[in-house]
């Protein structure tokens, strides 16, 4: 009987899968993903693009509805300390150093007054003499409805309050190192940087009172009856001007 070879010999592939050529090791290395390390930052390291955030000189620039003007109150306002300081180094002619200085404070105050605190936070304050010639202060401010740039507001206010706190260090350089010469330049300085601060501060103050009356003129009390409804309206309208500091 002769042998009979099995059925579908050598057709059947075998289960087994091919072996992957190349080093097995190296290719996983290669579609591993990298590890991502959490580290923490800082709020001013949040913006990753000037969209997210603007920062610095350029950015408050760009964020100010008026820099024109932003930038005139603090140019004059420096370059009077800068020639003070240093003007010394490039002559020694007192008169033309203290003729500069008292020409750059002339025109910060009126540019304080006039032009930067009208225009960044809508206040003007002058004094006037009637026809008896008494005088009073005058004060101007912009409507309530349109509120100032938070940017051009901080911005007022810092230069206004930080300046003259710079020229009384100065003057106590001056008074220590028996430096008198420049005292009454500084003195003169002080004047003109205190009137603007006073200035603008009542102003400030004035515009908010006189918004708080405006605001309970128009509140109506009608359901408390006519003398209680005008009895507690004032009441109210004293409140409110004394806590917004009334003249």
């Amino acid at each position: 009987m002769s042998t009979t070879q099995p059925l579908l010999d050598n057709t059947i592939e075998p289960d087994e899968p091919t072996a992957p050529l190349g080093n097995i090791e190296s290719n996983r290395q290669k579609n591993a993903r990298q590890p991502i390390v959490l580290t923490p930052t800082s709020g001013a390291q949040m913006a990753t693009n000037p969209s997210d955030a603007e920062s610095g000189l350029a950015g408050i620039f760009r964020q100010s509805a008026h820099p024109l003007a932003l930038a005139c109150l603090f140019a004059f306002r420096i370059a009077a300390i800068v020639v003070y300081l240093f003007c010394g180094i490039v002559t020694t002619n007192y008169v033309l150093v203290n003729v500069i200085v008292v020409v750059l404070l002339a025109m910060d105050f009126w540019n304080c007054r006039n032009v930067s605190g009208r225009t960044l936070v809508g206040l003007r304050f002058w004094n006037q003499v009637d026809d008896d010639g008494e005088s009073y202060w005058v004060f101007e401010s912009r409507d309530p409805s349109r509120p100032a740039n938070p940017i051009d507001s901080k911005m007022f206010w810092t230069a206004l309050y930080v300046f003259p706190a710079l020229w009384v260090v100065l003057l106590i350089v001056a008074i220590l190192t028996l430096n008198a010469s420049f005292i009454p330049v500084v003195i003169l300085a002080l004047v003109f940087n205190f009137t603007n601060v006073i200035g603008f501060t009542y102003a400030d103050r004035d515009a908010k009172q006189r918004w708080a009356n405006d605001t309970m003129g128009g509140f109506s009390l009608g359901g408390l009856g006519g003398l209680g409804g005008q009895i507690l309206t004032g009441a109210v309208k004293n409140g409110v001007g004394r806590v917004f500091g009334g003249r």
